[in-house]
């Protein structure tokens, strides 16, 4: 099997995953030239959690990075970009100093971290390690960031479906529902042309900034209709929308 046809079987294996996204480091670590990687939430949108981990070393990295609140996974998030340490233990440990004593006791010889990011909405990051120094290829890094999109929009499909919050924004009267869904409708098709991404994404973006303001998606799409919100990175959004 080719590469594109083994990175698209991936991402179908990924997909196929829903419900079940415990199981998400399967299809990666089959594709991946690693030892181990988990999918982890943190930040300020969703809480710190392992969602998947292909081992107890995976589970034990995350276990780390959140106690200590530093780490390749935090700088991934801050930055939404990779970071990629080939040879970890010759880090300088000014940069983590509280991680990277932590690590020394464990078996880790290169790390890596890739955001979980969906638009504007910076979800948590997957790490990765090998227990050897180890350098990613430019066609591993460019998989990666092609399945973490992927993983990003089922994590954050995962929390809201579990969440009891009400997100779609209906209220009670038939009214309220029938506005609520052409408005929702018109919001995602501007968050589509702001981000260019497909109009699932979109939704999701308006779904999970709701999530994290608890608000409704009604009261976020209204913004949006109104310009008093924008996702698009070179359009101020307005301080006033969040409180």
């Amino acid at each position: 099997m080719s590469m594109p046809d083994r990175l698209a079987a991936t991402e179908d294996s990924l997909n196929a995953l829903t419900g079940d996204e415990s199981r998400l480091y399967e299809p990666l670590l089959a594709l991946l030239p690693v030892d181990g990687l988990s999918i982890s939430t943190f930040g300020h949108i969703l809480a710190a959690e392992t969602i998947s981990a292909s081992d107890a070393q995976s589970f034990r990295l995350d276990e780390l990075q959140f106690d200590l609140g530093e780490g390749p996974c935090w700088d991934a998030l801050e930055t939404a970009a990779p970071v990629l340490e080939p040879d970890i233990r010759e880090r300088p440990n000014h940069v983590w100093p509280a991680f990277s004593e932590a690590i020394i006791a464990e078996d880790f010889g290169a790390l890596f971290a890739f955001p979980l990011m969906l638009g504007p909405l910076r979800i948590g990051a997957i790490d990765l390690y090998t227990n050897h120094p180890f350098r990613l290829g430019e066609q591993d890094i460019r998989h990666i960031e092609i399945l973490a999109t992927v993983v990003s929009r089922m994590v954050l499909s995962r929390a809201l479906r579990l969440s009891e919050s009400d997100l779609v924004g209906e209220a009670d009267t038939a009214t309220r529902r029938a506005f609520s869904r052409r408005e929702i409708h018109q919001a995602t098709g501007m968050v589509l042309a702001q981000l260019g991404i497909p109009a699932t994404d979109a939704f999701l973006v308006i779904q999970g900034h709701a999530f994290a303001a608890g608000r409704s998606m009604l009261d976020i799409s209204a913004e949006i209709i109104d310009r008093r919100l924008s996702f698009a990175v070179n359009e101020k959004q307005i301080e006033g929308s969040h409180d």
